[in-house]
């Protein structure tokens, strides 16, 4: 297709000295052709001529009415370009790109946006080191701030001997109530709020108070570590809050003394009705740095350990006109660092019967409710345990869509072996896998015996069997051999969009294109058995590489 559309670019240039790029896609089904483009028509207002004569002037493919230009693509070529088939790519090479997401909170569980974001981030930084870039996975989580004191409110009145990342999530709930409903609680947890900034900057420990922070923090960061574990993701770099609080705090003050920032009523603010956004608190009336204040210190932290190229954020939705107040106020003193900062969010995952959760009351969906949900569903479905399985279940189920709407995750659904899921696409590239192996078990049974590869009994596939390969692809052969010839395509607009669901959802229809071809298209033991065998190697090599993409792997069996 890249081809196609380099040689209309040319044949454009070089008749109308215009340059101009020709948008080529897959012809409909109704149309005998392979391609097709319509840049007559929008040449046509350009040019001041009627797009069909734009069609024949250019002299190229077959002119159609009212003004496309079809192309067909002769076996040889096809099979050719097949053959050459390359997955490389470089574009983004040299260049540095640090995706954070995930940023769960110590002393709180991870929740199923947690388990989201996690997935999206890493497929988004796949995607990234396929075009080369050195990607670097962060993490940013609040160690210091106000939803650790109220946990710790709670903790220091317990007699809790083995502490769980249970308990400290019960106490969290428990503290959170407290603050909003006693105003003696409140006045507590803010102090103590304090005390914890205090422990963690001077690196205080043999208190009571300091050795019940300390090992809560570390109990929540194992549990992390396991997590991330479980679900094949690894980040190159933590950003605790406490590590970035004191430079986000200096900047802010800085900035005051310049008139980015304001004071009100002994607090620092940002005031972002200036610029039409609502205006935020970056320093509280205690001296303390709030988040914003903390997200301040975290860019520049950022820019002085890896002087990226691109920084990429990923939350929630509730967090986009937070992020837009932050990046704003950061705007007015480091424009640039700005420029380089995408902000991504993504909607709510649900589960069917749109129950709404929170955190706060903890009636929320946890991280390991999600994977113990598809673990349960596959195995009373299946009968199966297989790890890969339900892990790729449940990437799938996400990375699929589109991000930023809500999501509604269906653990029934996400194990189907039809339809669009992660098992249908394993047992796609297991079915694969047992073609070729197939072909290589005959290929030794032939060696063994006379050496000659022996042909099967005549198959129903639409072509008459001469004992050789005969030079005429079959439909089925053709619409694979196009559909794989896409992939670099899809994989350049994922790239470029930061979007996994179009290699998720490229995938699936590859995965279907392929499922006519096996029912078609006997590959062991038939005469055409070496060409088919290369369609099926190089099905599997580009379903292998998407779904290493997807952040999934595909069992050896299923």
């Amino acid at each position: 297709m890249q081809e196609i559309e380099n040689q209309l670019k040319d044949a454009i240039k070089n008749l109308y000295n215009l340059d101009f790029d020709p948008e080529i896609t897959a012809a409909p089904a109704n149309i005998d052709a392979d391609y097709s483009s319509n840049a007559p028509l929008k040449l046509a207002s350009v040019l001041h001529k009627a797009p069909m004569q734009i069609a024949e002037e250019l002299n190229i493919g077959t002119p159609t009415a009212p003004g496309f230009i079809n192309f067909t693509i002769a076996d040889d070529a096809l099979k050719n370009s097949i053959d050459t088939l390359d997955l490389s790519c470089g574009d983004l090479e040299g260049k540095t790109i640090i995706c954070e997401f995930s940023d769960p909170n110590p002393f709180k569980v991870l929740h199923v946006g947690h388990l989201y974001t996690s997935i999206m981030g890493d497929s988004i930084s796949r995607l990234y080191e396929y075009a080369g870039a050195n990607v670097i996975r962060a993490n940013f989580g609040g160690d210091v701030g106000l939803h650790v004191a109220k946990t710790m409110y709670i903790l220091k009145q317990k007699d809790i001997k083995d502490l769980t990342i249970e308990d400290i999530a019960k106490c969290y709930i428990e503290g959170t109530t407290a603050y909003e409903d006693d105003d003696k609680a409140k006045a507590e947890i803010t102090d103590l709020n304090k005390e914890i900034y205090k422990i963690n900057a001077e690196d205080i420990h043999g208190t009571e108070l300091s050795d019940l922070y300390w090992k809560g923090r570390e109990l929540s960061y194992d549990y992390f570590k396991n997590f991330y574990a479980t679900i094949g993701i690894k980040f190159d770099k933590y950003y605790p809050e406490s590590t970035v609080a004191a430079l986000g705090l200096q900047t802010v003050k800085e900035q005051l003394e310049k008139g980015v920032y304001e004071m009100s009523d002994g607090a620092v603010i940002f005031n972002g009705d200036k610029f039409g956004l609502h205006t935020r608190v970056f320093i509280n009336k205690e001296g303390v740095p709030t988040y914003e204040a903390k997200d301040v210190g975290l860019i520049f932290t950022k820019w002085e350990d890896y002087h990226f190229d691109k920084s990429v954020v990923i939350t929630g939705n509730e967090q986009l006109e937070y992020m837009k107040v932050v990046l704003k106020s950061i705007e007015q003193y480091a424009p640039e660092l700005v420029k380089k900062t995408t902000h991504l969010t993504h909607g709510l995952v649900k589960l069917p019967g749109n129950v709404k959760m929170s955190s706060r009351k903890g009636n929320f969906l946890k991280a390991v409710d999600v994977l113990n949900m598809v673990k349960d569903e596959l195995k009373n479905e299946y009968n199966s345990e297989d790890k890969k399985v339900s892990l790729a279940a449940t990437k799938y189920a996400f990375l699929k869509y589109k991000m930023g709407g809500n999501i509604i995750f269906d653990p029934k659904e996400s194990v189907k072996m039809t339809g669009n899921s992660g098992p249908y696409l394993l047992y796609s590239c297991v079915r694969a896998k047992k073609i070729l192996a197939g072909v290589e078990n005959i290929r030794k049974a032939n060696i063994a015996t006379n050496g000659e590869l022996l042909a099967s009994e005549p198959h129903n596939d639409g072509r008459e069997r001469s004992g050789s390969r005969a030079n005429v692809l079959t439909p089925f052969e053709r619409n694979l051999m196009k559909k794989l010839l896409g992939y670099k395509d899809v994989l350049s607009e994922a790239v470029n969009e930061m979007a996994p669901h179009k290699v998720a959802n490229f995938l699936y229809e590859l995965a279907q294109e392929f499922s006519r071809f096996y029912e078609n298209c006997p590959v062991a033991g038939a005469p055409e058995e070496a060409e088919r065998a290369k369609i099926v190697e190089k099905y599997l090599n580009v379903m292998t590489h998407g779904l290493n993409i997807l952040g999934i792997e595909i069992p050896e069996e299923m």
